[in-house]
């Protein structure tokens, strides 16, 4: 019963964009065209590798699931922000705040270890061509991304159960546009450092573990490459992984700065400005790096586009 009324706090108020108050309605504008672009990017990624056969194969069923990820990573988050936006009071209830932190870290930590899946497929690809076909089937595809789920799932839901354990009876301003973990503990009464270093550690995983499978994987691609006798070989070889490389670039670099600092270097301002750009930015950017620089996907997509034309016709 003690625990109970401990907790106190029914709701969290955001304050991640209250010194902008009156651009709000520029931002809203702004954000809603950016996501919608998402949305209709992404959608058209998907659409044109589920019905062009000729794109059929592991690394465009793992873009798939990447832009399918991302969609659903953005909703989590911005027509929350959107709404909050136009609204006088930005608010969540506590219920629904852990539900969006669940659903975020589950997704984030999926995204992480799936983009670790990504560069074993490129590198079964250059290093065993070969047995590709064979090695990457449907089910060791299929198998990958479950275990990213899974990695996802195990430490959202951990992280989570750990945050809204902690007593929240003090103030509930939130200075976030959503329900982060750094910004929620800063409004705990009390946290214990048992929980503090659980989940530091589990970020610490979910950020390292992928990583470190993924600089593995391009230890041998690179020996790989080196070992082609023409510089135009290496050249092809190496730019179907480039996409990879600049995806891994930005999503490491966004979730480190903000899971991998000390304590004392928050800053609330910093943080909503790198989520800003991971939540909205990279979403939009991520699937067009993969599909704009990838010339068997444009002529596919012509394809397809020529197709629902006769259709229609």
């Amino acid at each position: 019963m003690e625990r109970v009324n401990e907790t106190l706090v029914a709701e969290f108020v955001f304050l991640g964009f209250s010194s902008l108050a009156r651009m709000q309605l520029l931002l809203f504008i702004v954000f809603l065209l950016l996501y919608l672009f998402t949305l209709g990017t992404n959608t058209i990624i998907i659409s044109t590798i589920v019905l062009d056969r000729a794109l059929h194969n592991p690394m465009y069923f793992f873009l798939t699931v990447l832009s399918c990820s991302e969609t659903c990573y953005t909703f989590v988050i911005v027509p929350k922000m959107l709404a909050d936006l136009l609204a006088q009071k930005k608010t969540i209830t506590f219920l629904g705040c852990a539900i969006q932190m669940f659903s975020f870290l589950f997704l984030g930590c999926s995204h992480s270890f799936l983009l670790a899946a990504m560069g074993y497929d490129r590198y079964m690809a250059i290093c065993n061509p070969l047995q590709y076909t064979v090695l990457m089937g449907h089910g060791m595809c299929v198998g990958l991304v479950a275990a990213a789920c899974a990695c996802g799932f195990t430490v959202s839901l951990v992280t989570t159960s750990l945050v809204f354990y902690l007593p929240f009876h003090s103030s509930n301003q939130l200075h976030h546009f959503f329900c982060d973990i750094s910004p929620v503990l800063k409004l705990a009464s009390h946290h214990s450092r048992l929980s503090q270093l659980v989940i530091f550690m589990l970020g610490v995983c979910v950020l390292v573990i992928p990583l470190l499978l993924i600089l593995v994987s391009y230890i041998h691609i690179i020996s790989a490459i080196l070992k082609i006798s023409t510089s135009a070989g290496r050249y092809k070889t190496f730019s179907t992984c480039a996409s990879h490389l600049i995806v891994v670039t930005v999503h490491y670099g966004c979730a480190s700065f903000i899971y991998l600092r000390p304590k004392s270097n928050y800053s609330s301002s910093q943080d909503i400005l790198i989520s800003v750009s991971y939540t909205i930015l990279t979403p939009l950017f991520n699937p067009m790096i993969y599909s704009l620089r990838n010339k068997e996907f444009k002529s596919a997509f012509r394809r397809v586009m020529g197709q629902t034309s006769c259709l229609v016709n």
